[in-house]
């Protein structure tokens, strides 16, 4: 059952990018434009939505890190992201929602 944008919302936690660099490396992480609602972009890829993912790789809102970005991100082991784990993947953003 796919869960609902709500719960995902909910579900959206930080994490540092020295945690993160092991999903990278199994090839689990995908970087989501922080144009993008994060909690959206986790329901499409929960429910398979393979025209809008595609849409977005090809237009670049979603995909792998850039070399340059890991090494940038490598440099700064204690950078914090927005994430959301929809197994097997981690979606992150670089930017970090604000609470109420």
């Amino acid at each position: 059952m796919t869960p609902s944008k709500e719960d995902l919302a909910l579900a959206i936690d930080e994490a540092d990018w020295s945690w993160l660099r092991a999903h990278l490396e199994r090839g689990g992480l995908i970087l989501v434009e922080d144009s993008l609602d994060l909690a959206e972009a986790a329901l499409k890829v929960a429910g398979d939505d393979a025209e809008t993912i595609d849409m977005w790789i090809n237009t670049g809102r979603i995909g792998k890190p850039s070399l340059a970005q890991i090494r940038h991100w490598d440099g700064e082991q204690h950078k914090r992201f927005a994430m959301l784990i929809v197994s097997p993947y981690v979606l992150i953003q670089e930017k970090i929602p604000t609470f109420h």
